[in-house]
């Protein structure tokens, strides 16, 4: 006879496997020049499903960056970069491991990107496509999960 308590933590360990699967926590952005760590974001999901990403923390040591978005043109000008939501809806595409629809901002040049996010690596690593128009047309970066 199968223990309740075995059957009880296997189901924990799917579940936890599959929150994993997910663009939902904390990721580490690397920057596309240097290759070093950029930026952490956190990414959290409202009742409704749909994803919001907020820079919790600058990993950038550059003197002279600036902390503020002044070349946003929506309402995040001028906010500063830590706190500043960068990305903006978004939900799970019906049967895949892909999260599309929504927009993300790069702070850096101000400019709105339609966004595709997917966990890789078993959810350690999650691939953030902003592109213009078709998919095709933009470039991705892989960030890395926060323990």
């Amino acid at each position: 006879m199968i223990k309740p308590i075995f059957v009880l933590s296997l189901s924990l360990l799917a579940v936890a496997a599959q929150a994993q699967m997910s663009p939902l926590g904390l990721w580490r952005s690397i920057d596309d020049d240097t290759k070093q760590p950029k930026a952490e974001i956190r990414i959290s999901q409202n009742a409704a499903g749909v994803l919001s990403g907020v820079v919790e923390k600058s990993l950038l040591t550059t003197p002279g960056t600036e902390p503020n978005c002044n070349l946003c043109s929506d309402d995040r000008k001028d906010k500063p970069k830590i706190g500043l939501e960068i990305i903006r809806g978004g939900q799970a595409s019906d049967g895949k491991l892909v999260w599309e629809g929504g927009k993300i901002l790069d702070p850096e040049n101000g400019k709105n990107y339609s966004l595709r996010l997917t966990p890789i690596d078993g959810g350690k690593k999650l691939e953030v496509r902003g592109y213009i128009g078709a998919p095709l047309l933009g470039r991705t970066q892989t960030w890395i999960r926060v323990q």
